[in-house]
């Protein structure tokens, strides 16, 4: 764009780009100069926060995204949900985009946000505002899931080195290596009309169709607007037999086996283990006796 088809300065939209530098395998530092330009060229005046340690980009969106008109996220799903759960602690009602670098990028995928970062910086150019529901853990927030035992903690525990040089395989790597860790928990499920109870090996809470990259929940249930959560739970197994019919069911998305429980609820009361760890959109959460989940109802205005 030359210089005389550009808009005034008081015309120009306000940007604060928070970057994770060291997210995916740091392709971010690669292109940032040419998501600058998509930018720049598109009338933002663009601000430019990186983070350096875990809690940057939360404290960053709480104290200075109601200046902006838009915030956009580069990094992997933890820097988004620090993103969004700092624009919540603020107060602030500004709008976010989402450029993923990270390793698995469940949200984009549930969102159609394209993993190509030039292309998904012009999204954010041309693209359309929607609302999407926030999840509550406790005073935790999430974007799309909120997960307990059987690889749930690969997202959290896999080296940032390793996720950086294999990607998404450094995940798989990780997850042969910790089989011994698999066990069960034994857990109650309160969701207002029924009790769930029993010992599972795996739980997520979630408000996406992609969990972890490897669970895939029907499209035609999860809406992400809608003012509920989808939960699926996986019932301890006693055999092979057993294994066999859990990972067929969700891998074809049926979900009729004994052994899977999948459900829709506006909100939650878990009893669990106090000292069972929660992996939320990718980072670690820590538990309590008693937990209770919560939906934000289209507190997230989304644009792609």
């Amino acid at each position: 764009m030359s210089s005389q088809n550009r808009k005034p300065f008081t015309q120009l939209k306000r940007m604060m780009l928070i970057i994770n530098p060291v997210s995916g395998r740091r392709t971010s530092l690669r292109f940032l100069p040419d998501i600058i330009r998509i930018f720049t060229e598109n009338d933002y005046v663009v601000s430019v926060f990186p983070t350096g340690k875990s809690g940057d980009a939360t404290e960053f969106a709480r104290l200075y995204s109601a200046e902006y008109d838009i915030v956009v996220s580069i990094g992997g799903d933890g820097t988004l949900n620090e993103t969004i759960t700092g624009i919540i602690l603020g107060g602030s009602r500004t709008p976010i985009g989402y450029i993923p670098s990270g390793s698995t990028n469940d949200f984009a995928s549930c969102h159609g946000i394209s993993s190509d970062m030039l292309t998904a910086a012009m999204n954010i150019v041309n693209g359309s505002p929607k609302q999407i529901d926030i999840g509550k853990f406790g005073d935790n927030f999430f974007s799309y899931v909120s997960a307990f035992g059987a690889f749930s903690w690969l997202s959290y525990t896999t080296s940032q080195n390793l996720k950086n040089v294999l990607g998404h395989s450094a995940y798989i790597i990780d997850a042969v290596k910790d089989l011994p860790k698999l066990k069960s928990y034994r857990l109650k499920f309160f969701d207002g009309d029924f009790i769930y109870e029993g010992d599972y090996i795996f739980g997520a809470v979630c408000n996406s169709t992609s969990v972890a990259g490897t669970f895939t929940l029907p499209t035609d249930m999860v809406d992400t607007s809608d003012g509920k959560f989808e939960v699926l739970l996986v019932h301890k197994p006693q055999s092979l037999i057993d294994w066999q019919s859990i990972l067929t069911g969700i891998f074809t998305q049926d979900y009729s086996s004994y052994f899977l429980d999948l459900f829709q609820t506006e909100s939650l009361r878990i009893e669990a283990p106090a000292n069972l760890d929660w992996s939320l959109d990718g980072e670690r959460g820590h538990g309590k006796s008693s937990l209770d989940f919560k939906i934000l109802t289209k507190r997230i205005t989304l644009i792609s």
